[in-house]
């Protein structure tokens, strides 16, 4: 991750924290740390996993509390995706546009940027706007190939009966 944004994101942090009066504990910043290290969209378990392998344990309800924060700050997004909840780190990352394999699950980010543009301009009444996320559902080109695959064994074998 960037530098200056690792410091942006740490100063959101500590601004909140300070203008709140709540206390600015190791753990939320471990976390925060942990969180913006991983590429991509990551579970609770899989961040829980990666705090112990960076020898700073957690408990759950920690992690629960800390990404509760961390996505009321607009800094962790979650996604509800077919395989379950999975979150991502998304300070200055907030128009996503995610395809989705129905077949395996498979989630994969794309750029949307025709698609971020026309929604840049739409005026919403009363509302502010502070992103978005696209889901585009659809097959993945390996489940795809399987299905032809297994169609044209399906043909095979009917026209092996056949004759």
């Amino acid at each position: 991750m960037d530098e200056s944004i690792m410091q942006k994101v740490r100063l959101t942090l500590t601004n909140y924290l300070e203008e709140n009066h709540c206390r600015k504990t190791p753990e939320r910043y471990a976390i925060l740390d942990a969180i913006y290290s991983i590429n991509g969209h990551f579970t609770l378990e899989e961040l829980s996993t990666k705090m112990e392998n960076d020898n700073f344990r957690v408990s759950r309800a920690t992690l629960y509390n800390a990404i509760h924060l961390f996505m009321k700050l607009r800094l962790v997004v979650r996604h509800n995706f077919q395989q379950g909840t999975k979150y991502e780190a998304s300070f200055q990352n907030e128009n996503h546009c995610h395809q989705i394999c129905t077949i395996c699950g498979k989630v994969k980010e794309v750029s949307a940027t025709t698609f971020a543009s026309m929604l840049d301009e739409v005026k919403l009444k009363r509302f502010h706007k502070d992103g978005f996320a696209i889901y585009i559902y659809g097959m993945c080109s390996t489940c795809m190939s399987k299905l032809t695959r297994k169609k044209k064994k399906n043909k095979k074998q009917s026209q092996k009966i056949k004759a």
